[in-house]
C-alpha cells in the first residue's frame, strides 16, 4: 500500500519539525488586519517565503533541544518587486523529553514571542500558544504598541498536508486604541510548497523522503525537484562529453 506524504520515516532528531527543513514558497496568503491609513479592517493577499535550517543541539543543563533557525518574508500581491510588508526571524525548537515544541518569534515591528505547545515525535501538526505575562510562553512588545495596539494573545499551527504542501494559520489578538480599545483578531494563513531541500548528496538527486511511494509525483511534491535535478545532471554530463569530444578532435587536427 502506498505511503502517505505525511507518514514520517526513519530516525528524526527533529521530531515533529523534521518535515519543515528546506525552503518553501506560497502565493495564496491571506492577511486579515486593521489598516490605520484606511481606518478599516480588510483582507490582503500575499506571496511569502520560509527558510528552515537545522541548528546544533542546544543544551540547558539536563535539557537538550533540537531545532531549526528560520526566516520568513512576505510581499503583498502586486508589490513583489518592492519592499516586503512582513519580515520575521526565529527558531523552531523540539524538547523530546518533555514533549514540547516551541516557536521563538521576533517581528521587525518590535515584538518578541515565545510560543509553545505539546507534541509527539511523529506529529505532522504542531500548535503554539503564548500569553503576555505567562511564565513559560509569553509575549514582549515595544512601548508604543503596548499603548496603541497591545498584543494580548497569540496562537498558531503548522501542518503538513497529504500532497506534500505546508499550511499554517495564526491569530494575533490586538487591543486597538484606534477602535476604542476593542480586541480584534489579526489572522494570517497560507499554503506553501517546497522549492529547495537540504541534502548532503553531491548531486542532490536522491529520492525525496516525503514523496508518496509508488504514486505519481504531484506538482507540489519534492519528487518534481528530484526529477528536475536529475534532468539537469544529465544535461551537464552530456555537455561535458561533447566538450571532451571537441577537445579531442581539436588536438588531433594539430598533429602534423
Amino acid at each position: 500500500m502506498p505511503k502517505k506524504t505525511t507518514e514520517i520515516q526513519g530516525p528524526q532528531a527533529l521530531g515533529p519539525l523534521t518535515w519543515l527543513v528546506g525552503e518553501w514558497e506560497g502565493n495564496v496568503g491571506v492577511d486579515l488586519s486593521y489598516h490605520n491609513k484606511d481606518d478599516e479592517t480588510s483582507k490582503t493577499g500575499y506571496f511569502e517565503r520560509f527558510r528552515f535550517h537545522p541548528i546544533p543541539t542546544q543544551v540547558n543543563g539536563q535539557q537538550e533541544l533540537e531545532g531549526l533557525k528560520y526566516e520568513n518574508t512576505a510581499w503583498r500581491h502586486g508589490e513583489e518587486a518592492m519592499n516586503p510588508f512582513h519580515d520575521e526571524v526565529g527558531y523552531m525548537l523540539w524538547d523530546k523529553t518533555n514533549g514540547q515544541v516551541m516557536r521563538v518569534v521576533v517581528f521587525g515591528r518590535g515584538i518578541a514571542i515565545l510560543a509553545g505547545g505539546s507534541a509527539k515525535p511523529h506529529d505532522c501538526r504542531v500548535d503554539f500558544k503564548a500569553t503576555p505575562g505567562d511564565a513559560n510562553y509569553g509575549i514582549l512588545q515595544n512601548q508604543y504598541l503596548s499603548q496603541r495596539a497591545e498584543l494580548v494573545g497569540f496562537n498558531g499551527a503548522f501542518w503538513l498536508n497529504d500532497d506534500g504542501t505546508f499550511s499554517y494559520d495564526q491569530t494575533l489578538e490586538l487591543k486597538l486604541a484606534a477602535i476604542g480599545g476593542k480586541v480584534m483578531k489579526h489572522t494570517d494563513r497560507n499554503t506553501l510548497h517546497l522549492v529547495k531541500r537540504y541534502h548532503p548528496s553531491v548531486e542532490n538527486i536522491s529520492t525525496c523522503l516525503w514523496a508518496p511511494s509508488g504514486e505519481a509525483k504531484t506538482p507540489h511534491s519534492c519528487g518534481v525537484l528530484v526529477e528536475q535535478e536529475t534532468s539537469l545532471a544529465s544535461r551537464i554530463s552530456e555537455l561535458l562529453r561533447i566538450s571532451q569530444r571537441s577537445a579531442g578532435l581539436s588536438q588531433a587536427a594539430r598533429v602534423p
